[in-house]
C-alpha cells in the first residue's frame, strides 16, 4: 500500500479547522483541487458512519469514491474508509492543538488503486500526493481568511 503524509499549521483554533474539514464537506470543492463535487449519503449530523460520495475531475480521468467514516472525535480526530470506487485504504484527519492557540492539521492516508486506475499508479500516485499537498495550503489560506462555517 501507499502511504501519504501531510501537515499543515492553520492560524485557527481546532474547532475552527474541524467545522469547515468535518462538518461543512459539501463545500470542500472551494479548497480542494479535482474535486468536482461531494454528496452526503446519509441523513442527520455528521458523525461515525456517515458516508459520502466524492466526485473528482482527475487529469485524463473522471472517478467517483465512496467513504465511510469510523471515527469521529469533535475536534481531535475524524478518520474512515475507502468503500466504493478506485481507491481501497484509510484516512484519518488529526486535529493537534499548538502552544499559540493555532491548530497543526495532519492528513495521513494508506491506499492502493483498483480497476483501471491500477494501470495508471505510477503517474497518478506522485500527482496525488502533490494534490494533497496543495489542497492543505488551500485549505490553510481558505481558513485563516476567515471563509467558511464558524464552529457549531
Amino acid at each position: 500500500m501507499a502511504r501519504i503524509r501531510e501537515q499543515v499549521d492553520i492560524d485557527a483554533p481546532p474547532d475552527r479547522v474541524w467545522a469547515v474539514v468535518a462538518e461543512d464537506v459539501k463545500n470542500a470543492p472551494r479548497w480542494t483541487t479535482y474535486l468536482d463535487s461531494v454528496e452526503r449519503l446519509d441523513a442527520g449530523a455528521p458523525g461515525k458512519g456517515t458516508r459520502y460520495r466524492y466526485h473528482l475531475d482527475l487529469p485524463g480521468t473522471r472517478v467517483t469514491l465512496e467513504v465511510e467514516q469510523d471515527v469521529y472525535q469533535k475536534p481531535k480526530k475524524c478518520a474512515g474508509r475507502f468503500i466504493k470506487g478506485p481507491l481501497k485504504g484509510t484516512w484519518t484527519y488529526t486535529y493537534s492543538l499548538r502552544k499559540d492557540g493555532s491548530t497543526r492539521l495532519t492528513y495521513e492516508m494508506e491506499y492502493e488503486l483498483t480497476g483501471l486506475l491500477r494501470f495508471a499508479g505510477g503517474l497518478l500516485g506522485p500527482q496525488y500526493a502533490a494534490g494533497i499537498h496543495k489542497n492543505m495550503e488551500s485549505l490553510k489560506r481558505y481558513v485563516e481568511s476567515g471563509k467558511g462555517p464558524k464552529p457549531k
